[in-house]
């Protein structure tokens, strides 16, 4: 039988630990984890074999794909995406011999709202990728990417923008690109080196169905 809750299902062979929290709508699929500090917010879905770590702290709408470890100091805001396979660090400097355990030594990986990390990928602990950042597959993130930032390639580097709905953002010579399917308009800063919604046509994403 599933686990008995009456806002959220997870998968009989999932393990769900005393004291973690999940939200109202959630899903846990089949062998995932969930240790006891792990906070989940409403409508995340956790794939297949996915690990979530004490002091892991999930949004709303967070979607985790198949085979994808959460360790503690990992932040994701709502609707952060996490393709398949997806890798994070939590120590820089990590030695068998040396304990480097607990709080103190985590480092903190943030994802703002929207961001997406595709399969993969891995991200090196201590980055903070802006909202609707865009990290292709099987990049290696070493360094912050702006919002709205396409990043990839190893090291991951600056390769473009993106809309809040996942499309590649054109430029025309005043600064301006519209999104193709929202039609959201999106503004160049003269330096080129970070983008914003212009704020009449501020995204509006459809409700996470779950």
């Amino acid at each position: 039988m599933p686990h008995a809750a009456p806002d959220f299902y997870a998968h009989p062979t999932a393990v769900l630990d005393e004291g973690c929290q999940v939200g109202r709508g959630s899903r846990v699929w089949h062998f995932s984890h969930v240790c006891a500090g792990a906070d989940i917010g409403e409508g995340c879905t956790l794939g297949q074999n996915v690990f979530v770590a004490d002091g892991v702290r999930l949004g709303r709408g967070v979607k985790v794909q198949n085979n994808v470890s959460l360790y503690g100091g990992v932040v994701c805001e709502d609707d952060v995406f996490l393709g398949p396979s997806v890798v994070f660090t939590n120590v820089k400097n990590p030695r068998s011999a040396v304990p480097r355990q607990g709080p103190g030594h985590y480092q903190t990986t943030h994802l703002e709202q929207g961001a997406t990390v595709g399969a993969n990928a891995t991200l090196v602990c201590g980055v903070r990728l802006g909202r609707y950042a865009f990290v292709g597959a099987g990049s290696v993130v070493t360094r912050d990417v702006p919002a709205y930032a396409l990043v990839y390639g190893t090291p991951a580097r600056p390769q473009g923008w993106m809309s809040a709905h996942g499309h590649r953002l054109r430029f025309d010579r005043h600064g301006r690109a519209t999104c193709p399917e929202s039609g959201e308009q999106y503004e160049l800063s003269p330096d080129e080196k970070t983008v914003q919604p212009v704020a009449a046509t501020a995204p509006k994403l459809p409700k996470s169905r779950n």
